[in-house]
C-alpha cells in the first residue's frame, strides 16, 4: 500500500504561519466589534405648484404613502397654488390627517401663495410655515359655474362679511367655514381668522400670519425650515413626537410626466383650444358620416377639454354662447343667409369666449390675443364663404338640361324627322327639321321631355 509523505515544516515556518493566523483572527474580531453603519434619514419634499385637481391630489397621495412606507422623518409640502377643486383638496387633507409621518406645509418660494384650497391644506398640516413675501387666504368657495354677484352683508358686530346668494351658495359657505374651523381646532390655529378667510375672502402676508397664529414660523428656505423644525413637538396618530431634523437628507419629489401632462390641460388656453377642436371635429363628422378621423379627433379633444374645464372656474353661460356661435357659423355653410348667421355666430362666439373664464378668484385667465386671433380667423372664414357664394352665382350652370344646349351629337342612322343620336356615349331620341345622314354631326338646340331637338352642325 502506497503512503503519501508530506514534507515536515520547520519551527520557523510554523511560527510565521501561526502569527499570520492570529493577526487575521484579531482583525476579524475587531471588525465584528465595530458598530453597524447608521441608516440615512430622509425628509421628503413634495412640490405642489399650480391648481389643485385630480391629477395633483393623486400625486400628493401617492408620495405621502411612499413616505409613510419609507418611515421618513418628516414630509414637507412646498406649496404655490391659486386654489382648485374642493373634492381634490379634501382628498389631500384626508391623506395628511391619516399620515403617520408629520406633514409640514411650506408656502414657498418668495412670491408664492396658498390661496383658496391651499389655505385649507395649510390648516390641516401638523406644522405650517411660510417664506418671506408670500401670502395665504381668499378661501371663499366659488361655484364652478360662475361667481355670484350678490353684494356682501355685514354682521351686526361688524366682525365679518357674509355674502348673500342662493341657498346652495350659503350652504357651501357654511360648510366650508365648519370644515376649516374644525381643522383650526385640531391643530390649535387661529379659527376666527380662518372663518374670515372663508366668509370675507381675507388674506394675510407671512409676517401677519405668524403674528395671528395662523402659521408656526417664517423660514427663508428649506435648510432654515429644517433648522427651525428641530426639537418641535407634534401630535401624529395620537402620539406625541419630537422632531429630529438634524442632518436630514432632503429628497425632493416633483410631479412625474403623467401628472405634468394632465396639469397642462388645466391651462385655459389649452382647454379652450381642445374644446374648439372637439366641437368642430364632431360637426365635420356629422356632416360627413364615415370620415371617422374628424369624429375620433373631435371626441378625444372634447373629452380632454372637458377634463381641463372641470378644474377651472368656468362660466357655463359663456360656454353655451360659444357652442351657439359655432353652430351658427357652420349653418352659414349650408344655408347661406347673406352673412347674417355668420356674423351673429361670430359675435356669440367672441362674447362667450370673453366670459368663459370671467372669474377673478384666480389668475387662470384666457389670453385676450387668443380670442382676437380666433375671432379674426372666424371673420375671414365668413368673408370667404360670402366671396365663394357670389362667385358661384356668376358662374354658368354646370349641371342639368341647360348644359346640353349647343353640345355636339352624332346621328346613328339616316332620318328625315325622327332619329337616334349618340350623346356622351348614350343613345337619345331626337327630332330634326333637316334630314340627317348616319354619322353626320349635329348640334342640340333644345331638350323637350327627354327628346333632343337637333340641327346639322355648320362647318
Amino acid at each position: 500500500m502506497n503512503e503519501t509523505v508530506f514534507p515536515a515544516l520547520g519551527l520557523g515556518a510554523m511560527a510565521r504561519w501561526l502569527s499570520i493566523g492570529l493577526l487575521l483572527a484579531g482583525s476579524m474580531a475587531s471588525r465584528g466589534d465595530e458598530p453597524a453603519p447608521v441608516a440615512q434619514r430622509h425628509a421628503t419634499l413634495i412640490e405642489l405648484n399650480g391648481p389643485i385637481g385630480p391629477a395633483m391630489s393623486r400625486f400628493v397621495e401617492r408620495t405621502l404613502a411612499g413616505a409613510n412606507d419609507a418611515s421618513d422623518s418628516v414630509v414637507i409640502l412646498q406649496m404655490d397654488t391659486p386654489g382648485g377643486l374642493d373634492t381634490s383638496m379634501r382628498d389631500i387633507i384626508r391623506a395628511i390627517l391619516a399620515s403617520a409621518v408629520p406633514v409640514v406645509t411650506y408656502v414657498a418660494p418668495s412670491g408664492a401663495r396658498a390661496a383658496s384650497a391651499g389655505t385649507y391644506i395649510l390648516y390641516a398640516s401638523h406644522l405650517a410655515a411660510m417664506a418671506p413675501a408670500t401670502n395665504l387666504g381668499a378661501a371663499t368657495p366659488i361655484s364652478i359655474g360662475g361667481e355670484s354677484n350678490s353684494p356682501p352683508v355685514k354682521k351686526q358686530d361688524g366682525a365679518a362679511e357674509i355674502p348673500t346668494g342662493s341657498a346652495s351658495e350659503r350652504k357651501a359657505v357654511n360648510d366650508a367655514v365648519a370644515y376649516i374651523r374644525s381643522l383650526a381646532q385640531l391643530r390649535g390655529r387661529n379659527a376666527v381668522w380662518a372663518e374670515s378667510a372663508v366668509r370675507g375672502a381675507a388674506s394675510l402676508s407671512a409676517n401677519d400670519a405668524l403674528e395671528q397664529h395662523v402659521i408656526d414660523f417664517v423660514a427663508k428656505d428649506v435648510p432654515d425650515l429644517l433648522r427651525q423644525l428641530q426639537g418641535r413637538k407634534v401630535k401624529v396618530a395620537n402620539q406625541d413626537l419630537v422632531l429630529d431634523t438634524h442632518e436630514l437628507t432632503v429628497r425632493r419629489v416633483a410631479p412625474d410626466w403623467r401628472t405634468q401632462l394632465l396639469l397642462v390641460l388645466t391651462h385655459p388656453t389649452i382647454a379652450y383650444g381642445l374644446l374648439l377642436i372637439g366641437i368642430y371635429g364632431l360637426l365635420l363628422e356629422g356632416y360627413n358620416p364615415g370620415a371617422v378621423l374628424p369624429g375620433v379627433v373631435g371626441a378625444l379633444a372634447l373629452l380632454l377639454g372637458l377634463y381641463g374645464l372641470q378644474l377651472l372656474a368656468v362660466n357655463y353661460a359663456g360656454l353655451a354662447l360659444m357652442v351657439l356661435g359655432v353652430g351658427l357659423i357652420v349653418t352659414e355653410f349650408f344655408m347661406p343667409a347673406h352673412g347674417s348667421l355668420g356674423v351673429g355666430g361670430l359675435t356669440a362666439f367672441v362674447v362667450g369666449s370673453i366670459i368663459l373664464f370671467d372669474n377673478h378668484s384666480t389668475q387662470l385667465q384666457l389670453a385676450l390675443p387668443v380670442i382676437v386671433g380666433v375671432a379674426i380667423a372666424g371673420g375671414l372664414i365668413i368673408v370667404g364663404i360670402g366671396w365663394m357664394a357670389a362667385k358661384a352665382r356668376r358662374r354658368p350652370p354646370s349641371t342639368g338640361v341647360e348644359t346640353m344646349i349647343g353640345a355636339r351629337v352624332e346621328a346613328v342612322n339616316d332620318c328625315e324627322e325622327r332619329c337616334q343620336v349618340r350623346y356622351g356615349g348614350e343613345l337619345w331620341n331626337a327630332r330634326t327639321t333637316v334630314p340627317l345622314r348616319a354619322g353626320q354631326q349635329a348640334r342640340i338646340v333644345k331638350v323637350v321631355n327627354l327628346t333632343l331637338w337637333v340641327e346639322p352642325q355648320q362647318d
